[in-house]
């Protein structure tokens, strides 16, 4: 049986959550390629629009979507949506989680950096966080522990996640990188802008690094039951990419970050089989 249409835009455009969705039944995985898609869709506004005003109508459009699945109303046409749809009415899927995931990408059409390490945090728990605790719905897990840790195995991975995104983002004259970071640091942003290279800018990144880390230690803390580990396990993933960073020196333009980790379905699969994330 070929691959849905959700499952093959996550398997070419969002490699890391597609392996850790293999991980999880049969039965619920077309569920998370689904919840998977739709992130896909609406983090990619941005990277597609030349005005504001046409983001903010294409993430009302994902409201729209929204506002007719829980009506119980047929989808529009669309794969993603039809998919949402089937798998919202299935696993009764919380919407308030939905809302603050596109909420969280309004913000991702004003070009401003985060002020601050707690802004940047913010954006990584409201991008990230609800991803996480959605796919614990789609897995019927409603544990407390598995809950926290959910959150901050988000914001971890959203840390990591833009770290490695800094020559993306670079390339459009976009900064994820806190303001007031980049100044204590004297970070040249014409230079990073430029796509070159400034001995300021592993010193940010390790800041923020190390916060990825210390969510993922957080995270580890709570005991979770085994049918939550394919939600958690962009922790591994996570996990790599910081260890990839570090042996790069900090440096996100250097080859070995942006190839990613061909050993990662083997971590992945090391991880499940001992209940680990």
């Amino acid at each position: 049986m070929p691959p849905s249409y959700c499952a093959e835009q996550v398997r070419l455009h969002d490699r890391d959550r597609y392996l850790t969705a293999l991980f999880a039944p049969d039965s619920r995985r077309e569920a998370l390629f689904a919840l998977y898609a739709f992130n896909l869709e609406i983090s990619r506004v941005r990277e597609t629009i030349s005005e504001r005003l046409i983001g903010e109508m294409r993430l009302q459009w994902w409201r729209d979507v929204l506002e007719a699945a829980y009506a119980g109303s047929k989808p529009p046409a669309h794969p993603v949506a039809e998919a949402l749809a089937a798998a919202i009415s299935r696993h009764k899927l919380e919407r308030a989680l939905f809302e603050r995931l596109i909420d969280a990408r309004v913000r991702d059409l004003d070009d401003e950096p985060p002020a601050d390490l707690q802004a940047l945090l913010g954006y990584a728990r409201d991008t990230s966080a609800p991803l996480v605790r959605l796919a614990l719905g789609v897995l019927e897990v409603s544990d407390g522990g598995a809950t926290a840790a959910a959150d901050a195995v988000g914001i971890a991975y959203a840390l990591t996640g833009l770290l490695r995104a800094v020559p993306f983002h670079a390339s459009q004259k976009r900064l994820y990188l806190p303001r007031t970071l980049c100044e204590a640091a004297s970070l040249d942003l014409d230079k990073l802008f430029a796509l070159k290279p400034d001995p300021a800018l592993p010193e940010v990144v390790q800041s923020i690094a190390a916060t990825a880390r210390t969510h993922l230690t957080q995270a580890r803390k709570h005991a979770v039951p085994r049918a939550a580990l394919a939600a958690l396990l962009p922790a591994a993933v996570a996990d790599a990419a910081l260890d990839r960073l570090e042996g790069a020196g900090f440096n996100p333009f250097a080859p070995r970050v942006a190839r990613g980790g061909v050993a990662l379905p083997l971590t992945l699969a090391w991880r499940a089989r001992r209940g680990r994330f």
